[in-house]
């Protein structure tokens, strides 16, 4: 998507839904997969409520400048995929039982060259969840919702018994060593491969150019 297009969507369909909210067809505007200077533009024409973006241990590299971002402007943050696809409920088993018509099958993290490195940090997930009394899950969960109050996560379940576990890991309490441990297991730098393949939109493609930048055609 080009910059001008970026800019469109932005300022216009932005400026559309602030027409929505105000005439009372739509109470709170949410972006998905904005990067920070986008998120800034938006708020600008109407404040922006919450930012769904992919955040788990192995996807920190929100970190940075959207969560500050997000932070700073009083929006929430919608956290997707806290469990890294399922990586975290069994590691490189997991991607073992994947039917072939799975678009994670083809993600980069669970490539060969990549799996059998990614998966030294499913195994330290795993040591630690053992000496908590949790599961893999739990604790890969937690880690998230431990980030603060302003978090909300939406991991994604088709079965009863995930979601009871999913549930539990509200009750699990981590402490500050422990939190610190778990991010030294999976820093940005740990994990190989992308989140996707390279022709696939993220917030890394959508940024706004500086309003100077820009002329009207």
């Amino acid at each position: 998507m080009s910059f001008l297009n970026v800019l469109y969507h932005v300022i216009y369909k932005v400026g559309e839904l602030k027409k929505l909210v105000e005439e009372g067809k739509v109470k709170y505007i949410g972006l998905s997969e904005a990067s920070a200077s986008t998120i800034r533009r938006a708020h600008a024409v109407h404040p922006i409520t919450a930012v769904q973006l992919e955040w788990s241990l192995w996807s920190r590299d929100v970190e940075e400048d959207i969560i500050p971002t997000c932070r700073e402007l009083g929006i929430g943050i919608v956290a997707y995929s806290p469990l890294g696809r399922g990586f975290f409920s069994s590691g490189a088993k997991f991607f073992e039982n994947l039917p072939n018509d799975d678009f994670r099958k083809y993600l980069p993290r669970f490539q060969a060259e990549n799996l059998e490195h990614n998966k030294t940090i499913f195994e330290q997930v795993r040591d630690l969840a053992a000496r908590k009394g949790c599961t893999p899950s739990q604790l890969a969960l937690a880690w998230v919702h431990h980030q603060g109050n302003d978090v909300c996560l939406i991991p994604g379940t088709t079965k009863i018994e995930n979601f009871n576990q999913n549930i539990g890991a509200l009750s699990v309490k981590l402490t500050p060593e422990e939190l610190a441990e778990l991010e030294t297991f999976a820093s940005v730098d740990a994990v190989k491969g992308g989140r996707y393949q390279n022709d696939f939109s993220t917030w890394k493609n959508s940024e706004t150019p500086p309003v100077s930048s820009w002329k009207a055609t």
